[in-house]
């Protein structure tokens, strides 16, 4: 073989191992960044569900429901919903605005790698962390001249004794926004770019910008056109599970702190504020070491079918502990009931990441990844904001007007779970791949 026959043998199979390297290489995460978002991300469970343990009795000790007790989900379900009307009037606007002009969200790290999204599970878990303190914030704090009246004396306490709570959980959203400031940009066009040896200092950056992918322009696209089937079926089934899950949040300390001749449990704050850190901490302990391995085994789709199919047996739970409390008053089977109720809730909450999936990898390019993560975050909070009301009020009403024996939110939030399982038979059967050159 001569020399010509090497080089022309090694011309055609380097190539092929330099692809053959390309294709195994992993995109490496951004695990700083990451950390920060996940930061930034604690703040708006801990705003939100803060408030949940002590809500209810707050609501008994300003006297607007004229004593009725039946009638407190009426009030609670709209302070509750509050916090997610404001949000729904902006997700949209910032998360689109971060697609041409500025990347400091988590849109632009999500590439549709089907393992990067996996990992993405961090987000649900964040949240259950910040759930977690949000809970036992409010449950600890709220009252606070009561349990340590030397600490806190003066009138102030008395007279706003639901101040503290609410003011640490303001000083967290405020610290959480000082640390947005530490997010790199991950946008291509407005990080710095490495200028060639032979160009000059003068010469203008955009010059090297024309190299960039056409689908960094898709960045300016209308919404219309992203309403596509491949979109719309994902963004539908969280909206739907959106709805629910905050539906599931609203019930439990509602019916954690009806008095027992109502048939709830007649929880404390600080109860109410123990037993929902107690999911809390299980359910971020199980999506972190579990969730993915879940996956690996089940797929997404039979996951989040998995997940959706408990929403049932919660809400049966609820008037099983209810006949228990009526039979043989709050005593250890109501414990057990209770502790089945978080177990299933801890597996329903494994579809939350895998609804972000599909929504993540339903984007058509990694520059409308913004616009679609805004289009799903606002239908969130718009879901948010309708869960706490609808279902606090249908609990007041199934309550004060005994319907079904006042068991009736359970079956009418049954409903829609039941249109979520014939949604979610329409997800792909696999994620879709976008490529990362594109």
């Amino acid at each position: 073989m001569s020399i010509f026959d090497v080089q022309g043998s090694e011309i055609e199979t380097s190539p092929l191992l330099h692809e053959t390297l390309q294709k195994k290489q992993k995109t490496p995460l951004p695990k700083l960044q990451i950390g920060i978002l996940m930061l930034v991300q604690l703040a708006e469970p801990i705003a939100s569900m803060s408030i949940y343990p002590y809500i209810n009795q707050l609501i008994r000790e300003l006297d607007i429901t004229g004593g009725n007790d039946a009638t407190v989900g009426y009030y609670a379900g709209i302070l509750e919903s509050l916090f997610f009307i404001t949000q729904s009037l902006t997700v949209l606007k910032w998360s689109r605005l971060s697609d041409p002009h500025r990347t400091r969200s988590i849109c632009g790290m999500l590439n549709g790698n089907s393992g990067v999204m996996k990992r993405f599970a961090l987000i649900p878990i964040t949240w259950c962390f910040g759930g977690f303190f949000g809970f036992v914030m409010g449950g600890a704090l709220a009252r606070p001249q009561d349990r340590w009246p030397n600490l806190f004396a003066g009138q102030f306490w008395a007279k706003y004794p639901y101040f503290l709570p609410c003011a640490i959980a303001a000083s967290v959203v405020f610290i959480s926004f000082m640390f947005v400031f530490l997010l790199e940009e991950t946008l291509a066009t407005k990080r710095k770019r490495n200028i060639p040896s032979d160009t000059t200092g003068n010469q203008p950056l955009e010059e090297y910008r024309s190299n960039e992918s056409p689908s960094e322009n898709m960045a300016n696209v209308p919404l219309r056109s992203l309403l596509t089937r491949s979109i719309i079926i994902p963004l539908a089934n969280q909206a739907f599970l959106a709805f629910l899950d905050i539906s599931i949040f609203a019930l439990m300390p509602l019916f954690y702190s009806t008095p027992n001749y109502l048939g709830g449990l007649g929880f404390a704050p600080q109860t109410i504020g123990s037993w929902m850190a107690l999911f809390g901490i299980i359910d971020g302990l199980f999506q972190a070491l579990f969730f993915a391995k879940v996956v690996d085994r089940l797929g997404p789709k039979r996951t989040f079918y998995i997940g959706i199919s408990c929403f049932i047996p919660i809400m049966i739970m609820f008037p099983v502990m209810s006949w228990l409390v009526f039979s043989r008053g709050v005593d250890y089977m109501v414990t057990n009931v209770l502790l089945c109720q978080l177990v299933l809730i801890v597996t329903w909450d494994m579809s939350l990441a895998s609804i972000f999936m599909f929504v993540t990898a339903s984007a058509p390019t990694k520059n409308v990844l913004g616009a679609v993560n805004g289009m799903g975050q606002t239908t969130v909070s718009i879901a948010h904001a309708v869960g706490p009301m609808f279902a606090a009020s249908i609990f007041a009403f199934s309550k004060d007007h005994n319907i079904l024996g006042g068991h009736a939110v359970y079956v009418v939030l049954c409903i829609p779970a039941v249109g979520m399982l014939w949604l979610a038979s329409h997800l792909p059967e696999e994620l879709q791949n976008r490529d990362e050159d594109e």
